[in-house]
């Protein structure tokens, strides 16, 4: 058989069957995105025992924890742009290693202020992963499947938050608050390793970028039955564009759709952080036990895992936009009821309303993160997620600082619960906007409607 003289790695992709090199790829960024979720969450699973061990109180945690998040924030704009300039694999194994060292500095922290900026240091690392994980994902994903294959693997950040809470119970009595961040640092550090030497580089991007001294063997890999020689083009559906990625968000008519993403990503990782990481203190503050509190923190991200596959089946059947409005809606119902007084004495009452509370806003927020992914070409795809979750974190900052001012402790477990109900609110309303947007065909792919 002669050689190819022409390539489209775009049809290429779209038409390849899933075969092991796809699920290699897959199970490393999962591993990655699993133990990114473990170490950005594990500060709120050994809230209590930190807060003890460094005489803490819920304003002085609440800023460690902020200090965390606006790491992610840094490195999820900075890095997401790196990604979309010298390619998502160097950014995110970088960003596996990274984050693992930081999080077994962490464990060896002596005062309040080293744990401050180790968790700082450290997000930067951690807000490099979900991004470039994405695009990869998304970028090596048949059409007909992609969107199912993004939020099911990139669900892997939830499942590594949600048996964080399992680990800390588990390892916390024996060995102390350390061992969880001992825990978090060695397992990326191996999979960093295995990036090294396993994990590919998206054809599309190297196309686009112009870049194909290793294109050939990655084809190769992909479609073996692929006939390809030193002559072949190589071509994908879009075209590079000059400049830095970001301002192309706002171009080309996508200035409505990404500001109201930005919204989104802003209120619900708002809500997100919060939950994840004051609702064990908070609970506790409350009168539980540490171990039940820290059990609901658990289940409030295993409401998310459920959530996700939940919100993938929904959105392949009705679209992005519809499916993640009612989400939201349903977040803002079920945070205003954590914190009534009926549920909170009532444990089994507690359990099921954070589990709904993590199905729409845990759950929802691999949703946003794969309208993005199908929203944004090529060139811009790593950025249009990394900003979107880059603002997301601004929120996660502002969460727990919210959380944990005085004057909202103030007023009582109550009425904290409904000044977060707002924000999810808004996540709604930004959905519904978005999708009279895209309805209307003014605005960005069709694809970002629904995905079929």
């Amino acid at each position: 058989m002669s050689n190819q003289s022409r390539v489209d790695v775009t049809a290429l992709v779209d038409g390849c069957r899933v075969g092991g090199f796809h699920w290699l790829l897959f199970s490393l960024c999962a591993l990655s995105l699993i133990m990114d979720g473990f170490d950005a969450q594990a500060l709120g699973f050994v809230g209590p025992e930190i807060r003890e061990a460094f005489d803490l109180d819920r304003p002085a945690f609440g800023k460690i924890l902020a200090a965390g998040n606006a790491g992610l924030m840094v490195g999820a704009l900075l890095f997401t742009i790196l990604g979309d300039r010298l390619g998502r694999r160097p950014v995110l194994i970088f960003g596996t290693l990274f984050y693992a060292v930081f999080s077994i500095l962490t464990a060896r922290a002596e005062t309040a202020s080293e744990l401050f900026w180790l968790r700082f240091i450290g997000g930067l690392g951690l807000g490099a992963v979900i991004p470039n994980a994405t695009a990869l994902i998304g970028e090596y994903s048949p059409k007909h499947i992609r969107v199912a294959l993004i939020m099911g693997i990139t669900v892997g950040y939830t499942v590594g938050a949600a048996f964080g809470g399992f680990v800390a119970t588990w390892l916390v009595p024996a060995y102390g608050w350390p061992s969880v961040f001992y825990f978090g640092g060695v397992i990326p550090l191996v999979v960093g390793v295995l990036m090294l030497f396993w994990l590919p580089e998206s054809l599309q991007f190297l196309v686009v970028r112009k870049k194909f001294a290793h294109i050939a063997a990655w084809i190769r890999r992909v479609e073996p039955s692929s006939t390809i020689g030193p002559e072949t083009q190589y071509v994908a559906a879009e075209e590079g564009r000059k400049g830095v990625p970001v301002r192309y968000l706002l171009a080309e008519g996508r200035a409505p759709v990404t500001v109201l993403y930005w919204i989104a990503n802003f209120m619900n990782l708002l809500n997100l952080y919060f939950l994840a990481g004051l609702l064990p203190t908070i609970l506790t503050d409350s009168g539980l036990s540490a171990s039940t509190a820290r059990i609901v923190g658990t289940l409030l991200q295993v409401g998310g895992v459920i959530g996700t596959f939940g919100f993938a089946w929904l959105i392949a059947r009705r679209g992005f936009t519809p499916m993640l409005a009612a989400g939201f809606a349903t977040a803002s119902v079920a945070i205003a009821l954590i914190g009534s007084p009926w549920v909170l004495t009532v444990v089994p009452a507690l359990i099921v309303v954070a589990m709904v509370a993590g199905w729409c806003v845990v759950g929802g927020q691999p949703g946003l993160n794969a309208l993005a992914a199908t929203y944004y070409p090529t060139d811009m795809r790593s950025t249009g997620i990394g900003w979107g979750l880059g603002w997301g974190r601004a929120g996660a900052i502002v969460g727990p600082l919210i959380g944990t001012h005085p004057s909202i402790v103030a007023l009582g477990t109550t009425t904290t619960f409904l000044v977060f109900a707002i924000p999810a609110a808004i996540s709604c309303v930004a959905m519904l906007v978005m999708h009279r947007i895209l309805k209307s065909g003014t605005s960005g792919l069709a694809s970002a409607q629904s995905p079929r």
